[in-house]
């Protein structure tokens, strides 16, 4: 009987201990919790899955590792400015399934909303967002002359890619997704490459993407064919890492995330081989999204005008980088380092499932989004977002 009673209160006291650490934990911890994935996969979640794991993929090591980015001790301010009434807009985020809608005009925030339980201070998953952060890092590395010229070979940086498809394609080739190395981008087929190439089996004693990327055969001669292709993002990452000799993430928070004055910490989930998923996985407050639109309206300038402050990448690099260097097949729109552009001048970083950051220079406008849509990139979602935008422009342009 004894026995039994100290086996009971044993029981309850690991149960009081459990409930306790669940107590302790943030609500995007609980939520990921009850609607924990089953699998790695995120293209194969599940609606509700998704609601609770975008904003907590960096909470939970089984899903992935992560390291931090850590803010700014200066945020940039982004005070009140007139408020934005944008007709449609509660149907908007119904149909969106938008988290975090953040408008900036003139440095002002002109409307702020938030939705699927997610506030102003979570954290929600960047995806292809990400993809424009890492090209930034190229034009910092650039500036700090760790890379010489965007006509340098990639494997000039990454020396296991020699002999392989990529070993005459140059960093260039890169960023515009013409290295003309076959990819398969398909989100909704479980045996395309983007869907694949993070669960391979990376070769031992080399990073994961390189070990997957040096396999692939040619498509096209390089520089020829655009192609989206989430993999290069990732071998861009690598290339920066390699050439500053600093984790990828410790240098997003030198030379964006601090100088930029994002308020927020931020996190970037790691691969199989510890290095940070250069095309994905950026997890940031939506406000601090914005910011990254603030930076980009400034030409990476920071900290005062003029003279004064500092300028982080070459002073021609977002001039390049935002500029229509590959025709992508859709008219008015284009492909540039990273971003994806239109003929009007305005430029946007995109990520599946309804994310993504809108810049219009014209207007010195800035609209930060993060969403969880039903599919990755299918559907009504992605055409009704441009129409917002385009909305929100002629508010502005009304005087709105």
């Amino acid at each position: 009987m004894r026995k039994r009673t100290i086996a009971l209160g044993t029981a309850a006291l690991a149960a009081l201990a459990g409930l306790g650490w669940y107590a302790s934990l943030d609500a995007e911890t609980r939520g990921l919790l009850a609607a924990l994935p089953t699998n790695r996969d995120v293209l194969m979640w599940t609606i509700p899955q998704r609601d609770a794991a975008f904003r907590a993929m960096d909470r939970l090591p089984v899903l992935a590792e992560a390291r931090e980015v850590q803010p700014s001790e200066h945020p940039l301010p982004l005070p009140a400015g007139k408020p934005l009434t944008v007709p449609g807009l509660d149907a908007y985020m119904a149909s969106q399934r938008a988290a975090g809608l953040v408008i900036v005009q003139d440095g002002k925030v002109r409307l702020e909303r938030y939705s699927l339980g997610f506030t102003a201070k979570g954290r929600w998953t960047s995806f292809s967002v990400a993809k424009s952060f890492t090209s930034t890092l190229v034009g910092a590395a650039i500036k700090d002359g760790y890379i010489k010229s965007l006509d340098d070979k990639v494997s000039q940086y990454i020396h296991d890619l020699k002999g392989s498809a990529y070993d005459d394609v140059s960093i260039a080739q890169l960023l515009t997704m013409s290295s003309g190395v076959r990819w398969n981008e398909d989100y909704e087929d479980p045996r395309s490459d983007v869907a694949s190439f993070n669960n391979a089996e990376p070769e031992k004693g080399m990073d994961a993407t390189v070990s997957y990327m040096r396999k692939l055969p040619r498509a096209h001669p390089p520089g020829t064919v655009w192609h989206y292709n989430t993999g290069e993002t990732n071998l861009i990452g690598v290339l920066v890492s390699s050439a500053t000799k600093k984790p990828l993430s410790q240098y997003l928070e030198e030379k964006i995330w601090k100088p930029a004055g994002m308020e927020a910490k931020a996190t970037w989930l790691l691969g199989k081989t510890a290095h940070e998923i250069a095309g994905c996985c950026l997890q940031a407050a939506t406000r601090d999204f914005a910011r990254m639109g603030l930076f980009v309206l400034a030409n990476g300038h920071v900290g005062g005008d003029g003279a004064s402050g500092q300028q982080i990448v070459p002073p021609d690099w977002f001039a390049a980088a935002t500029r229509k260097q590959k025709d992508i097949g859709e008219p008015g729109k284009g492909y540039g380092y990273q971003w994806w552009t239109y003929d009007d001048g305005s430029v946007a970083a995109q990520g599946i499932f309804g994310q993504g950051i809108f810049i219009d220079p014209k207007r010195r406008l800035v609209i930060a989004s993060n969403a969880d849509w039903p599919r990755a990139d299918e559907g009504p979602e992605p055409a009704a977002r441009e129409a917002f935008y385009r909305k929100v422009q002629a508010l502005i342009d009304a005087g709105n």
